[in-house]
């Protein structure tokens, strides 16, 4: 009998997930794409009720391929995004892996852009956008505004992440040339993973909004903010390329790290001009 072959996808859109269904809802809601031409990868990490494909068929389209990945416990979000990625790689059927998290909104245009600029410009392995900070309860929301091309981007990355994580897609062979996210870098795996896709080629962001990032006060990356910025200055020593930045940027991590967030939130405010209810 002929071996039947696997569609072959513009993308997987890889979600990690912890008991938040509507943030997961939410997010799927926004993905706008050819629904046979890409596919959905969920990790659930543990979660309290483990996910079922019956809770999110009523919000994607029929055709959409789902594949839900179970851990049996909670590892954190690397271990989540490294089974997936594993996962992906040994399937081998996409040519690019898309991000995005549970409570974040894609625009509309957002994967039918990116595609485009990756099909175009064959040299670039990782593709991020501009996008939008976003508190849903108190509608306060700021912009995020990094720079496009890839010199500037390789400066900019000493003093912070350029590419913010939702708003992200690669060429999915990057794993086999560079592997998973990398562990030792706790809470700013994402920081490392994209430093070292931009060590071995070409980057790019997008000038345009084509996230809606969702401002949690519970979330990971607050909760665990001082080891966050520990992570982000030992990312710092190990990929900056560049004497000079590389101390500038060590230096600003050490005095954000006694520094309250409250204050960086209100130093945000006047350097972004954070807004009231102006983003739906």
């Amino acid at each position: 009998m002929e071996e039947r072959k696997k569609p072959v996808y513009d993308f997987y859109v890889l979600i990690p997930y912890y008991n938040n269904l509507p943030g997961l809802i939410r997010a799927l809601e926004s993905i706008a794409y050819d629904p046979l031409a890409y596919a959905l990868l969920i990790v659930d990490d543990g979660s309290t009720e483990p996910l079922q494909h019956s809770s999110i068929t009523p919000h994607v389209p029929q055709s959409l391929s789902v594949t839900i990945l179970q851990l049996k416990e909670n590892q954190g979000i690397t271990s989540a995004l490294n089974t997936g990625l594993r996962w992906l790689e040994k399937e081998g059927n996409s040519r690019y892996i898309a991000r995005l998290d549970c409570g974040d909104v894609c625009l509309p245009e957002r994967m039918t852009r990116q595609v485009a600029f990756m099909d175009a410009h064959p040299e670039v392995k990782l593709i991020g956008s501009w996008c939008i900070f976003k508190n849903f309860r108190t509608g306060e929301s700021y912009r995020y505004v990094t720079p496009t091309e890839y010199k500037p981007i390789l400066k900019e990355m000493h003093f912070r992440n350029v590419f913010i994580h939702p708003t992200v897609m690669w060429r999915s062979n990057l794993t086999k040339e560079i592997g998973v996210y990398p562990e030792d870098f706790p809470h700013a795996e994402d920081y490392g993973f994209f430093y070292e896709i931009i060590s071995k080629g070409e980057a790019a962001v997008l000038p345009a909004d084509l996230v809606i990032c969702e401002i949690n006060p519970q979330g990971i990356s607050l909760s665990y903010r001082q080891e966050q910025l520990k992570s982000r200055i030992k990312v710092v020593r190990r990929y900056g390329n560049n004497g000079l930045y590389r101390l500038l940027g060590v230096l600003k991590l050490r005095l954000l790290l006694g520094i309250p967030y409250r204050l960086i939130l209100e130093i945000k405010k006047v350097i972004y001009g954070i807004k009231h209810n102006r983003v739906n």
